[in-house]
């Protein structure tokens, strides 16, 4: 029996090929970001492929060359693939920026009132309240749900969003990628991450335990810098989350994203409603609105079935109500989330809850508020639609 033809390859079929092929930080087509510089298909079949990576070292380069090469041999007629490995000019880089940013060679916060982007910055009154826990679950439930979510880890002195991201091995954080002046973001579960514990420099000992020491100015320009030179793509949701109390950072967040909603996490015993409430209040101060109250460390589930309120009760309930006060809408107690040593032990592993053991109560409440914030349109009231009439 005489073998089937097989089909000619073409340079044109690989280039088709590779367009399924993405950046993992960018997470868009090479072809789309000029990383493509040459595909070539001799009368064999045999396919050579120029690409070229955005710098020297690269730390997605691995993945990249793998994904071209089995792409391009997946491609029809290909008999062999040889694939050659460069990086980007100076100039090049420049053009890639530039596309990235919508022309533009520099960039202003594009998280406006008037962006499709949904901000959430989360806050508390006081530390110990699981704020990053719960903003690092949060995040990764609504990425499990399909959309694009990025986290800013804008708690500067006590940033801990990449450790229970799991970015932090052996003490050292993982860092993003410098394209000239753009930051690519490390991805975790899904979820763009960027944090002050990924600039600190492990050579000089600095590490995921190094303290940051830092007043007002040098503080604002960290926090602007996050927003303006972090490369996030086009995102449904950002959170931020943000430090205790109402000093420095929750100011200017106010100052740099006055459309943002607030989510104010409280525990159940009135000391820490009572200030959960004072961060609510400077939030509306700066021009943001409070969109609920989330109170974690609830009641803890016994073997008898029977619940023990640990931490007291009804902070969360009071919270909400004072929230509410002299306002046009009630702000609504979003969910209490009950005391789980599943959380906490997935917290240290770096193993969100949410993917972990969905089924764990604390997980549910979680999911539960992202499947709220999930289903809540986006508001395109003031804005203007491009719209053509054939």
């Amino acid at each position: 029996m005489a073998d089937p033809i097989r089909p000619a390859a073409t340079a044109e079929a690989v280039r088709s090929a590779l367009t399924r092929v993405l950046d993992p930080e960018i997470r868009k087509p090479i072809t789309e970001l000029d990383m493509v510089s040459a595909v070539e298909v001799d009368a064999a079949g045999r396919a050579s492929v120029a690409i070229k990576l955005t710098i020297v070292g690269c730390p997605a380069a691995d993945t990249i060359e793998r994904d071209v090469r089995a792409a391009t041999a997946a491609t029809p007629g290909v008999t062999d693939v040889d694939v050659e490995v460069s990086t980007m000019s100076r100039e090049e880089r420049a053009a890639l920026t530039a596309k990235l940013r919508g022309g533009k060679a520099s960039r202003g916060i594009p998280f406006t009132p008037d962006s499709l982007t949904r901000v959430y910055a989360v806050t508390s009154g006081k530390g110990g309240v699981g704020k990053s826990t719960l903003t690092a679950n949060l995040a990764v439930a609504l990425a499990a749900r399909g959309l694009q979510v990025g986290l800013v880890d804008a708690d500067v002195y006590g940033f801990s969003i990449p450790g229970i991201l799991g970015l932090v091995h052996d003490g050292v954080t993982q860092q993003p990628t410098r394209v000239d002046d753009m930051i690519l973001p490390p991805i975790a579960f899904g979820v763009k991450v960027v944090s002050i514990g990924m600039f600190l420099d492990p050579a000089r000992g600095q590490g995921a335990s190094t303290a940051v020491a830092w007043r007002g100015p040098m503080l604002h320009r960290t926090i602007q810098q996050f927003l303006t030179d972090v490369y996030f793509g086009d995102l449904d949701i950002l959170l931020l989350d943000l430090p205790p109390g109402t000093g420095d950072v929750a100011i200017s967040i106010g100052q740099l994203l006055p459309g943002a909603d607030v989510l104010v996490v409280t525990t159940p015993q009135p000391a820490a409603a009572d200030v959960a409430v004072r961060s609510g209040i400077v939030a509306r101060q700066t021009g943001q609105s409070v969109y609920g109250v989330v109170e974690n460390m609830a009641g803890l589930t016994q073997a008898d079935g029977t619940v023990l309120d640990l931490f007291g009760s009804g902070g969360g309930a009071e919270v909400a109500e004072r929230l509410s006060e002299g306002q046009d809408a009630a702000v609504p107690l979003l969910a209490s989330v009950p005391l789980s040593v599943r959380l906490r032990s997935g917290g240290d592993a770096g193993e969100p809850i949410v993917l972990a053991d969905p089924a764990d109560p604390a997980a549910a409440a979680i999911i539960a508020v992202a499947e709220r914030l999930a289903a809540r349109p986006r508001n395109l009231s003031g804005r203007r639609l491009t719209l053509s009439v054939e």
